[in-house]
């Protein structure tokens, strides 16, 4: 696959929350965006708020692809979140057609994500708050570098 500039979306979908992060256009800095809280569908669609919500953030930064975390356990296996992840950027895929949607392996992320927050001093509520856009980050910029030692 042949690089293509373009701001990309990283994606942490979790139960209660979904964080975001956005990079540049050439892909070297992933940035946290914001954190969506999960909603019931809207009306009497299949499309739930926080997809229109996402969905519109796609189209406000002219993204060229979403990268949406897939929780795999340590042991490489994928279990019953990965498979609502897989579900859900399913839906959003369709939703955002044609910009693609991609899985990356986002295993550890979270952990990651909440220890560097607690070194830099951020613990408690405030952690709470930012911790899904760490981990969006975390997820997006992973997958930034490693489509970089691909092109090589």
């Amino acid at each position: 696959m042949t690089w293509t500039r373009g701001v990309r979306l990283g994606i942490d979908v979790g139960t209660v929350r979904i964080g975001v992060a956005v990079c540049d256009p050439d892909g070297i800095l992933a940035t946290p965006l914001v954190t969506v809280a999960r909603q019931a569908k809207a009306d009497d669609s299949d499309i739930s708020a926080d997809m229109v919500e996402i969905a519109r953030l796609v189209a406000d930064h002219g993204t060229v692809e979403v990268v949406v975390g897939l929780p795999i356990n340590l042991a490489g296996v994928e279990g019953p979140a990965a498979k609502h992840v897989r579900a859900y950027a399913d839906a959003l895929a369709g939703l955002i057609a044609p910009v693609p949607v991609v899985l990356a392996d986002e295993r550890m992320s979270t952990v990651t994500a909440t220890r560097r927050l607690a070194d830099r001093g951020v613990r408690g509520k405030r952690q709470r708050a930012v911790v899904d856009q760490a981990a969006a980050v975390e997820i997006l910029q992973g997958w930034l570098d490693a489509q970089r030692r691909r092109a090589g």
